[in-house]
C-alpha cells in the first residue's frame, strides 16, 4: 500500500505523452484537435456500438467545473501522483455533447476496464512505456493521435486543462444499459443502515465530500471543499455513492521526480460503505477476476442494491 509524497500536478513529457509526442504536459496533441469538422464517427464507431465509452477526466481545481460529468452512468474516483485525484466517467445510456477536460490514462485503468466488453477509452495520452500496454489491451484506445477530430481545445482555460471530447465522433449512439457490465444491482435498499448527513473521503492531497440532499434525491458532491457543479451550474448529486476500500500500491511508472504512480487494485475483495437514500450501509465487495463485475453484499448477507441513477465509486486505501 502506498501513500505517496506530494509530486507534480502534471506528468513530465516522458510520462504524459501520446505515441508521437507530449499531449498531457500543457502542449497540444501531435495532431491538431480541430472542432470544425463535421461530426463523423471514427471507423471504430460501428464496432463500439455495444460497448461503453470511458473518459479520463481531470480533477484538479483548474479543471473545474467539468463538462458532461452529470451524464455519466458511473464515475470512478482514483488517487494519482502527489496524492491528487482523477476521474473515470463511463457512458452507456446517453452521450453528452462534450466531455472534459480529458487527461491521461494510468496502468490501473486497464484492469478496471476489463469488466466491460471492449470499451472505448478516451484519454489525452500516457507514459511512453505504458502506451504499448494500452494498445494491446482489449479496448479501443482513442487518444488525439487516433481520433484527432473528436477532440478540441477550449479557449477559457490554459493547457493542459482545456482538452475536450465530442463523444458523437467516437460512437454513433449510446450503447444502452446492457453495456454496463459492472456487476452492480439496482433496487430497494436493504433493511438497516445508519442515518447519514455527509461522508468525506480523503486522499493525501485531495478530498471528496458527499452531503445528502432530500430535495435532489442524491448526495451533493464537493471536491477539495468546493461544491461540484456542472458547467451549467447544476449541483452534482448522484443517488448512490460507494466508498470502496482497496489496496493502493506503487505501479511500475513514475513522474519526472521519480514518484511512482499509485496502482489501484480493483480485483479481489474487501470492505465498502454504500450511501443511498440518506443512509450509509456497511458492505463487502468482490471481483474475482478482471473480466468480472463487482458485486456488493450488505452486512446482513443479502445483495446491496443501488438506487437508480448515477453511481460514484470512490477508491480509498484500505487501512493497513
Amino acid at each position: 500500500m502506498a501513500v505517496l509524497a506530494a509530486a507534480l500536478m502534471t506528468l513530465s513529457p516522458a510520462t504524459g505523452c501520446s505515441r508521437h509526442g507530449p499531449s498531457d504536459d500543457g502542449r497540444a496533441p501531435h495532431r491538431s484537435a480541430a472542432p470544425a469538422q463535421s461530426p463523423t464517427p471514427s471507423p471504430s464507431a460501428s464496432r463500439a456500438s455495444g460497448s461503453p465509452l470511458a473518459v479520463k477526466i481531470d480533477n484538479v481545481p483548474a479543471a473545474r467545473p467539468q463538462t458532461g460529468l452529470d451524464a455519466a452512468d458511473v464515475v470512478y474516483a482514483e488517487q494519482v501522483e502527489g496524492g491528487l485525484s482523477r476521474l473515470m466517467a463511463v457512458y452507456a445510456t446517453r452521450l453528452p455533447k462534450s466531455v472534459g477536460p480529458v487527461r491521461s490514462a494510468r496502468e490501473s485503468d486497464l484492469e478496471l476496464l476489463r469488466q466491460f466488453d471492449e470499451p472505448t477509452l478516451a484519454f489525452s495520452g500516457a507514459q511512453r512505456k505504458l502506451l504499448p500496454l494500452i494498445h494491446r489491451a482489449p479496448l479501443r484506445a482513442e487518444s488525439p493521435d487516433e481520433a484527432a477530430a473528436a477532440y478540441y481545445r477550449g479557449t477559457s482555460r490554459a493547457a493542459p486543462h482545456n482538452l475536450y471530447l465530442r463523444p458523437d465522433r467516437l460512437l454513433r449512439s449510446a450503447p444502452g444499459r446492457g453495456a454496463l457490465t459492472t456487476g452492480f444491482r439496482y433496487g430497494p435498499a436493504p433493511a438497516g443502515g445508519r442515518p447519514t448527513a455527509s461522508r468525506t473521503v480523503r486522499y493525501p492531497a485531495a478530498r471528496f465530500a458527499f452531503t445528502w440532499s432530500a430535495r435532489q434525491g442524491g448526495w451533493q458532491v464537493s471536491m477539495d471543499g468546493t461544491p461540484a457543479v456542472t458547467t451549467g451550474g447544476q449541483r452534482l448529486a448522484p443517488p448512490t455513492v460507494v466508498v470502496q476500500y482497496v489496496e493502493v500500491r506503487s505501479s511500475r511508472y513514475h513522474d519526472r521526480l521519480g514518484n511512482h504512480t499509485p496502482y489501484t487494485e480493483t480485483v479481489g475483495s474487501g470492505k465498502a460503505v454504500v450511501l443511498r437514500d440518506g443512509r450509509s450501509f456497511d458492505a463487502t465487495w468482490s471481483r474475482p477476476g478482471a473480466t468480472d463485475g463487482t458485486t456488493f453484499t450488505a452486512a446482513g448477507g443479502g445483495p446491496m442494491d443501488f438506487a437508480d441513477g448515477q453511481v460514484w465509486v470512490v477508491f480509498a486505501a484500505a487501512p493497513s
